[in-house]
């Protein structure tokens, strides 16, 4: 069995923003502390790898993890954010009107991003590198650093939910939830908690 601490980004300068893909997007002030608190939640925990997404803010969420385990972060594309297409950089208020943007959050198995990716494609990529990762890795417990989508999209596979029940799943900002993974089984310990 393979455990998967699934923990979402620190707080990121402009919050208000749907960043997606955008490099160049670092952490806030309280982004920093919150990653840093992080490493309270994994005091005890016998960590052998840390994955990161590509992007800024994972990598900087994932720095204080690495650097009190002594491990170096493994960049994995699989585990990026959602490609948002179009909607990037604009703020949910700006997309209010937008039809598309609103089926998007009624119906997400069958709506994409203009120019983005579906939330079937998410699921399927991160799905997928953790499936490969438990098999490369049996009976060890790793830390993947990632986003609020391919997360949600991750729980709501493994607890048989369909992808129109993204709500059910809050996952904040540098929260931790944990998946233990074999190859027949898979269960859900703890979702959406965060560090006091």
């Amino acid at each position: 069995m393979t455990t998967f601490h699934l923990v979402r980004h620190a707080e990121k300068i402009g919050t208000d923003v749907l960043a997606g893909r955008t490099p160049g997007v670092h952490l806030s002030d309280r982004g920093r502390a919150q990653a840093e608190r992080l490493v309270a939640l994994f005091e005890r925990a016998a960590i052998s790898r840390i994955f990161s997404s590509p992007l800024e803010r994972a990598r900087e969420t994932a720095a204080p993890l690495a650097r009190d385990k002594g491990l170096g972060i493994d960049v994995v594309d699989g585990f990026t954010e959602m490609e948002l297409g179009d909607w990037t950089g604009r703020t949910p208020a700006e997309l209010a009107a937008d039809e598309c943007f609103a089926r998007f959050n009624r119906f997400r198995s069958g709506t994409r991003a203009p120019n983005g990716e579906t939330m079937l494609a998410v699921q399927a990529r991160f799905v997928g590198a953790l499936l490969d990762w438990r098999d490369e890795l049996p009976n060890q417990s790793v830390i993947v650093v990632s986003h609020a989508e391919p997360i949600r999209a991750a729980l709501l596979y493994f607890s048989g939910a369909p992808l129109d029940d993204w709500q059910r799943f809050e996952v904040s900002l540098a929260s931790v939830s944990t998946l233990e993974l074999s190859r027949d089984s898979a269960r859900l310990t703890r979702i959406n908690v965060t560090a006091a």
